[in-house]
């Protein structure tokens, strides 16, 4: 996928994310809080957020009075994250060619940090050597990824139910192509940071467990919402709803519900993630 087609995709996307920006920001708190202890941002400091979706990163920074800069491909994501965040400059690019140094101009920035963001380039080695470019000396990038599709159930999980319904039927990432699991590979990351420049390269095994039930119910409705926000979900919506019976889509949308119920963890969606946490220096 070209970084055009991943622009029109995330244009796309971004509707249902936004939406239910709660939700995501309720089931990815371990990933935020996990990211923010290791970049460690400060008062006074400069933050560069790379695919910041509505802002979750660049609010955290701004509370505690850095100077926050985020870009994302998706026009949607950067209204969001703009109105959320007004404090913050957000930047509608893609992080891989834009010129930041003049679309963001001021000092270099003390840390890089992404919240699944980086995961989408075209060249990802052309894409860390632009960041690397524009930050400071001995400064940190620090971004969560995912690791492979069979580890993560959150994948699967109620979509599988309306995949089935799909001619073709969607299947899993190609290996190492750009999108969610491209830097499954840990050695692959390593050595793609290493080409860009990038030094103390740590790729570390973040595991961690996504609650939907963070309302105190069994997170069913919640987990349904996100389902309907990704990829199979809206194309499900698209593609099934307008050629079913009546009531048709609705007990379609029942059927997630039941198989959402039958993986509940004592009571609840609760769906383990199997993530890297990724940290490295500038050393220029």
């Amino acid at each position: 996928m070209t970084n055009a087609d991943m622009g029109r995709h995330w244009a796309d996307s971004a509707a249902g994310w936004v939406e239910h920006e709660s939700i995501f920001d309720a089931i990815f708190s371990p990933v935020t809080d996990a990211i923010l202890a290791a970049a460690d941002v400060r008062a006074g400091q400069r933050v560069l957020d790379v695919g910041c979706g509505s802002g979750t990163l660049l609010a955290a920074a701004t509370v505690v009075g850095a100077t926050a800069v985020g870009v994302d491909i998706s026009p949607g994501m950067v209204a969001a994250a703009a109105a959320r965040v007004p404090a913050a400059t957000v930047l509608l690019g893609d992080a891989q060619t834009m010129d930041l140094t003049r679309d963001a101009p001021g000092p270099p920035f003390d840390s890089v940090v992404s919240r699944f963001g980086v995961m989408f380039f075209a060249d990802p080695v052309a894409a860390f050597t632009n960041l690397r470019g524009v930050a400071a000396g001995g400064a940190q990038l620090v971004f969560a990824c995912w690791r492979t599709f069979a580890e993560n159930p959150m994948f699967t999980l109620g979509t599988t139910v309306l995949a089935e319904r799909l001619d073709p039927r969607p299947g899993p990432p190609a290996p190492d192509e750009p999108g969610p699991t491209a830097f499954a590979g840990r050695l692959r990351l390593e050595r793609l940071l290493a080409d860009a420049g990038w030094a103390s390269v740590d790729v570390t095994p973040l595991d961690v467990v996504l609650d939907y039930g963070f309302d105190g119910d069994d997170g069913v409705e919640q987990r349904l919402a996100t389902v309907l926000s990704v990829t199979t979900g809206r194309t499900a919506r698209e593609k099934l709803q307008p050629s079913l019976e009546p009531g048709a889509w609705a007990e379609l949308l029942d059927e997630v519900r039941a198989e959402l119920r039958r993986h509940l963890t004592d009571g609840v969606v609760r769906v383990p993630a199997a993530l890297w946490l990724v940290t490295a220096r500038n050393p220029t």
